[in-house]
């Protein structure tokens, strides 16, 4: 028997509280994407193998937490390592229901999270997987980090005529990641974040992002997440570059925000992108970014794609 799972990347828009003087912290705003997308396969095996070395490190985690017959896994499309975009959420969750499948574990996703130790502080991830669409969660209580899955307070289904242009620049790559390995020490040693930018940032995405959304307004909706994601650019500088991870992505954020109705970084970058309303809008702004980025360093990679209106597909062979 083999286990095929498809699970889409996500775009992090940002966490609108890391102050925690309410009880909770960071909670997430982001999009599951149609592409890329994680494509693997699960079977019994004699022995724990991968194409893939992370694989084989969420194997040995997960075994940790459940007992269960060795597997072999293949990797057979990536999502991009280390670009903001969510392989490592997305393999871990992915691997674990796959596992969970093959032997009739029946495992809910949020076992699979709490046992992969993955989508638990930021749990944007984890709804991308198990549901898609439009995703806003509630953080984690102060007192039980990545001891809970965070809860999902939205959710919602995206217009299909809206998309996203999204940039993956090859040139700061190397340099991110690295830093990406050093997270968690970031994480842990994170400084507090004002309360009163925890207000603005938790209004900006209460009063004009969510409504805006519900009303189909993507001008306003745009402007919203532009808003939020600089203010947090803002609170991270002290991490990056400066507002956005690098001078190459800063003038590509400027680039999109002349053309499209956002422009953001997602978590650490390099990713970055914008929201237009309609094929040809998105295809001329993919253009532009992909000249500019030829133009502006080692080029990299340019694509247009809706949300993933529905998270994970699980199949069986």
């Amino acid at each position: 028997m083999v286990v095929r799972i498809t699970a889409p990347a996500h775009l992090h828009t940002g966490n609108p509280d890391l102050s925690g003087d309410l009880g909770r912290l960071y909670g997430t705003v982001g999009f599951a994407i149609e592409k890329p997308s994680l494509e693997i396969e699960v079977m019994p095996a004699e022995k724990d193998s991968s194409n893939d070395e992370d694989a084989l490190k969420f194997l040995r985690r997960f075994h940790k937490s459940y007992d269960f017959p060795p597997v072999e896994v293949i990797v057979k499309s990536y999502i991009p390592k280390w670009v903001g975009i969510g392989f490592h959420t997305t393999l871990a969750l992915s691997l674990g229901k796959a596992v969970s499948e093959l032997y009739h574990l029946n495992l809910s996703l949020e076992e699979i999270a709490l046992g992969m130790r993955r989508g638990l502080i930021t749990a944007l991830g984890f709804y991308a997987v198990k549901v898609g669409g439009f995703i806003y969660e509630g953080g984690f209580p102060v007192d039980k980090r990545e001891k809970v899955v965070p809860p999902l307070i939205f959710r919602g289904e995206f217009p299909k005529d809206w998309l996203f242009v999204v940039a993956i620049p090859e040139t700061p790559r190397k340099a991110l990641a690295e830093v990406r390995k050093r997270e968690d020490e970031i994480l842990e040693n994170l400084k507090k974040m004002p309360p009163e930018l925890a207000d603005r940032l938790s209004r900006i995405v209460l009063m004009k992002i969510l409504p805006a959304f519900v009303e189909k307004d993507i001008k306003t909706f745009g402007s919203g997440l532009y808003q939020f994601n600089h203010l947090l650019g803002e609170f991270w500088s002290d991490y990056q570059e400066n507002v956005y991870c690098c001078e190459l992505v800063n003038e590509g954020i400027k680039l999109m925000l002349a053309k499209a109705h956002c422009a953001c970084q997602t978590s650490w970058g390099p990713t970055f992108y914008g929201l237009v309303k309609g094929e040809s809008e998105a295809e001329k702004l993919k253009s532009e970014v992909e000249s500019f980025l030829r133009d502006n360093g080692d080029g990299g990679e340019v694509f247009v794609t809706n949300v993933n209106n529905h998270g994970m597909v699980v199949g069986h062979g």
